[in-house]
Order: structure tokens, then C-alpha cells, then sequence
């Protein structure tokens, strides 16, 4: 593929997301896809098939940059503790945003689509939390700031605590003091005090 079609197909991405974002999965048509990238429809269909290959390409896309956003932050002197505050930091900010977040769609799509767990892009996530935050609560015991006796179970119940969250952000709505409380009592639950 050469220079000029990788910048379409990623102004496609793009552009696709923010229809996402604004409509969940279940409405989406391609003709809106069209509509928002003013091409053709021949010219979509060039670089996607169908509107759940492109969905899966948005979600790449959104995988790809959160990595960017976290990972550039972390610094050789800061301890895990501080990592994990981190990281519980950047979910507060996806968990209040009001607009531009993809939650409502991977929701739709996941339960519209019998997606085997190998290639559920929601159990990849969550298991690649799990073992992100299970390896700092391993470094943060070593370090002397958590006491844990099961880094693993204490991973999986932060995860469930902040997809509920991010479930209720979606139906309920949600509270920034909300969030704030439940990342404090995430936290205390291992702090070395």
C-alpha cells in the first residue's frame, strides 16, 4: 500500500471514529462513514469490506494510542505505586469523558457479535490490565508500598471495579467523586500504611 492510500485508509479510521463515538455501533451504516469522509462509496469500500472490519480497525487504532498516551509518562524513577496511581489516573479521565469515548460502541458491537474470546478486543484489554496491574502490585510488594497476598485476584477485582464504572458512566452516569472513591478504596486495599 503506498504513502497516499496509508493516509487514506487512516483519515477513513479517523473519521469512522468519531461517528462511533457519536453514535454507538448499532446505527452506524456505511453510508454515514461515507457521508463523514465526503468519498465515494466505492472509494470506502477500497480499504474496508464491511463496516465490522472497520469498526475492528478503529478499535486498533484506539488500543494503539492509549498505549502512546500512558506509556511515554512512565519515567525509570518513578516507583509502582506511582505507575499504578497512574494508571487508575488515565481510567478517571476515559471513565468522565462525555464525548469522545468508544465505550458505548465496543459495547454494542460485543453484544451484537458472538466475538470468540480470542478475538474479543474487550478480553484482550481487560486480561492485558489485569497482568499490567498485577505486575505492579508484584513490583510495589518488592518495593515495600502494598501488602498482597494474591496480586492476580486484587488485578482482576481492580478491572471489575473500573469496568462497572465504565458501565455506569455509559447508562447511569457518574460522578468524578464517584470515581474518586472507589480509586481511593482500590488503592487502600493494598497500601503498605
Amino acid at each position: 500500500m503506498g504513502e497516499k492510500s496509508v493516509q487514506k485508509r487512516s483519515y477513513i479510521v479517523e473519521k469512522a471514529r468519531l461517528v462511533f463515538q457519536e453514535k454507538g455501533y448499532l446505527t452506524v451504516t456505511m453510508k454515514d462513514i461515507v457521508e463523514a469522509c465526503d468519498i465515494s462509496r466505492g472509494g470506502l469500500y477500497l480499504y474496508f469490506d464491511n463496516l465490522q472490519d472497520l469498526f475492528l480497525e478503529v478499535l486498533k487504532s484506539e488500543s494503539e494510542e492509549a498505549d502512546d498516551v500512558f506509556m511515554p509518562a512512565i519515567s525509570e524513577s518513578m516507583s509502582s505505586a506511582d505507575i499504578l496511581g497512574l494508571f487508575l489516573q488515565e481510567q478517571k479521565k476515559e471513565l468522565l469523558k462525555k464525548k469522545g469515548s468508544l465505550s458505548r460502541a465496543i459495547f454494542e458491537y460485543n453484544f451484537q457479535n458472538k466475538v470468540p474470546p480470542k478475538q474479543n478486543a474487550l478480553r484482550k484489554q481487560f486480561d492485558m490490565a489485569v497482568k499490567v496491574i498485577e505486575k505492579l502490585i508484584i513490583g510495589g510488594v518488592k518495593e515495600g508500598d502494598f501488602i498482597c497476598d494474591d496480586p492476580r485476584g486484587t488485578a482482576r477485582n481492580m478491572m471489575y471495579v473500573i469496568e462497572g464504572l465504565r458501565i455506569s458512566s455509559q447508562t447511569i452516569g457518574i460522578t468524578e467523586e464517584t470515581v474518586n472513591r472507589e480509586i481511593l478504596f482500590l488503592m487502600k486495599g493494598i497500601m503498605n500504611e
